[in-house]
């Protein structure tokens, strides 16, 4: 017991320690357990031996995420990503096998073993990818579907890898069977350590398939005719935990079956997910697992940097890190192929390119199975190990790699700027949603605008609704001043990003100090940034909308409309007022939480608005009795 507190306080210190530093660095969490393994693992040997039990363990990370991914994913959606499944995915996959098995091939293996080493660096890092693909936002752009896809193909083509590799055995170590199936040839006593949980042992090939089909079934129909009537009985037991024990339960039975029947676990998971996407219990399934899978998954990612042998590494550095890089350069050079076959915009060309140039978690499954059928030796397994987790430790870095990329690289830099012929009495400088409405609505008062973007599908698309727009990049001083700017008398700046919004401010106040600059806000600290340009109004984007909300929060909770909106506009005065007093307080380029005055300040002003709108409605009572 002494010992398993000891090594849990490890694991967990290392992970409090090292995830939010290397956040605070931009790196992501990911890299962050990576680096929290190889401190506690090859650096200071704080852990050891019970690095690969404890890996199987935290692979159940991985089956809990396919799981709650399954469960965003309705049937009809999966159905419609078919093309990129088999296209992306197919291509992908048969493609590296062929790259890989040549190659080893040339260098002198046997073809049974090209083809396993093929198929192992053919999987990507599905843990690695999606935690960090969706830590950045990333999962619903493009590139992000398109990698989910290919990493979604290749967990479904770990099945008939895992059915291949036996085939591949060295016919030396290989017997038949009785029946005709067939088993690794392995002595007496190490048969009597072994203890089979499969299903499928010793079956031949006709039994193997019904066995597997009907444990897919299975999972399925109990996924669609059980679900609910054991939820409606958990519920009897009003007991919150009830609920995640029964959570965990089908997640854990589930993958116990796929292993006795040889799937996947993952995609098993992944499956019942997908079948449960568009049930009553889909939310509560997803709050119960998702502290589970966030520990899992970092646990697994410690493991796998405390597992890399530092020492095989040292004993041959130099070619190991040449195999690693080659592996990745050989599967990004096919990834950006396919990327340009089917079109990918350029962005999602290279996230798609640099997210999954890696080997993964899967390769680990496939590198112990082939050394249980002996397609691999000993030596050789060790090796492909450490490339394997090596090439999953830089994935991280290559993430950064694409956010440098992306950040001097635009979409359009292919396409030259409009030349602005127009003059208006209003600038807009940004027509999304919120540069639209103001858009409409000047002009539906008979006033002129001059619209102009940097986002030329936005642009684009206003053209077809009939609305006049500009391409090109509102910051800049020559576009501003085509656009009017020394005759306009409103600027309105919409723009998302904030920096560039506080530079256009900046530059159109010292350029027409009697130009009325309306500004809109992300948040607060912006609104100071924008009050110091020298912004006239500043509109926060959600101000207005959640005051209404709030609004009829308080009609619904028994105040009548007229209490609700004198609440609504003393809290809008408030605030208001509050907001200009602090930012006589506010200090560029501090954090908020650091400036002692203006949070005590702030605090008062919080105070003093609970007082008034108390004392208000203490004198509406008052007046309602009178």
């Amino acid at each position: 017991m002494e010992i398993f507190l000891f090594q849990a306080t490890i694991y967990l210190g290392a992970a409090v320690v090292a995830v939010p530093l290397a956040a605070r660095l931009g790196l992501g969490s990911v890299l962050g357990y990576l680096l929290a393994g190889i401190v506690i693992g090859p650096i200071t040997g704080l852990v050891g031996s019970e690095t690969k039990d404890l890996q199987h363990f935290a692979e159940f990370g991985v089956v809990m995420m396919l799981f709650l991914i399954g469960l965003e994913l309705d049937p009809r959606a999966l159905w419609n990503m078919r093309q990129k499944l088999f296209g992306l995915g197919g291509m992908q996959i048969g493609l590296t096998i062929m790259v890989i098995t040549g190659g080893m091939i040339a260098a002198g293996y046997p073809w049974q073993t090209a083809i396993a080493i093929g198929m192992i660096f053919a999987l990507s890092s599905t843990a690695i990818v999606l935690q960090t693909l969706t830590e950045k936002g990333l999962m619903q752009t493009g590139g992000g579907r398109s990698t989910f896809s290919v990493l979604l193909a290749q967990d479904i083509a770990v099945i008939p890898m895992l059915a291949i590799l036996p085939l591949l055995a060295l016919p030396a170590i290989v017997a038949l069977s009785p029946d005709g199936s067939m088993e690794l040839a392995v002595d007496a006593h190490d048969k009597a350590d072994h203890v089979s949980l499969s299903l499928v042992e010793g079956l031949p090939g006709w039994g193997v398939t019904i066995v597997t089909l009907g444990a897919v079934a299975a999972v399925i129909l109990t996924g669609i005719y059980l679900t609910r009537p054991v939820f409606r009985y958990i519920h009897h037991a009003r007991l919150r935990e009830m609920y995640t024990a029964l959570a965990l339960l089908m997640v854990v039975s589930i993958a116990v079956l796929m292993q006795m029947v040889g799937l996947s676990p993952a995609l098993g998971t992944f499956l019942a997910g997908v079948v449960l996407a568009n049930s009553e219990f889909r939310h509560e399934l997803e709050s119960d697992l998702e502290p589970f899978k966030g520990l899992l998954l970092g646990l697994f990612f410690i493991t796998v940097g405390a597992g890399i042998d530092f020492r095989l590494l040292f004993g041959d550095p130099v070619r190991i890190v040449a195999i690693a890089l080659g592996v990745m350069a050989i599967k990004g050079l096919i990834l950006f192929g396919i990327a340009l076959l089917f079109k990918l915009p350029k962005k999602d060309r290279w996230l798609f390119t640099l997210g999954l140039a890696q080997a993964g978690e899967f390769g680990f499954v496939l590198i112990s199975f082939s050394l249980q059928q002996g397609v691999l030796n000993d030596s050789l397994a060790g090796q492909l190990l450490l490339i394997v987790a090596l090439s999953m430790l830089i994935t991280p870095l290559l993430f950064i790699v694409y956010e440098t990329i992306t950040r001097r690289m635009h979409d359009s830099s292919h396409e030259e700027h409009d030349e602005v012929d127009e003059k208006g009495t209003v600038i807009i400088a940004g027509i999304g949603r919120f540069g639209q409405i103001v858009n409409r609505l000047v002009r539906s008062a008979g006033f002129d605008t001059v619209v102009v973007d940097n986002n030329l599908a936005t642009v684009q698309m206003m053209r077809k609704f009939g609305f006049r727009g500009f391409f090109g990049d509102p910051t800049r001083p020559d576009l501003l001043n085509a656009a009017g700017l020394e005759d306009a008398r409103v600027l309105v700046v919409a723009i998302d990003d904030k920096p560039n919004a506080v530079k256009l401010v900046r530059y159109a106040r010292k350029a027409r100090p009697d130009l009325h600059i309306i500004a809109r806000a992300r948040d607060r600290v912006h609104v100071h940034e924008l009050y110091e340009a020298g912004a006239d109004k500043i509109v926060r984007e959600l101000f207005d909308s959640s005051l209404r909300a709030g609004r009829y929060a308080l009609e619904n909770l028994g105040l009548t409309e007229f209490e609700a909106a004198e609440a609504e506009q003393a809290f809008y005065q408030h605030d208001r007022a509050g907001l200009l007093e602090l930012a006589a307080l506010w200090k560029p380029g501090v954090p908020v939480s650091e400036q002692p005055e203006y949070v005590a300040r702030a605090r008062e002003l919080n105070a003093s608005l609970e007082m008034e709108l108390a004392a208000r409605q203490q004198n509406d009572e008052r007046t309602e009795e009178g």
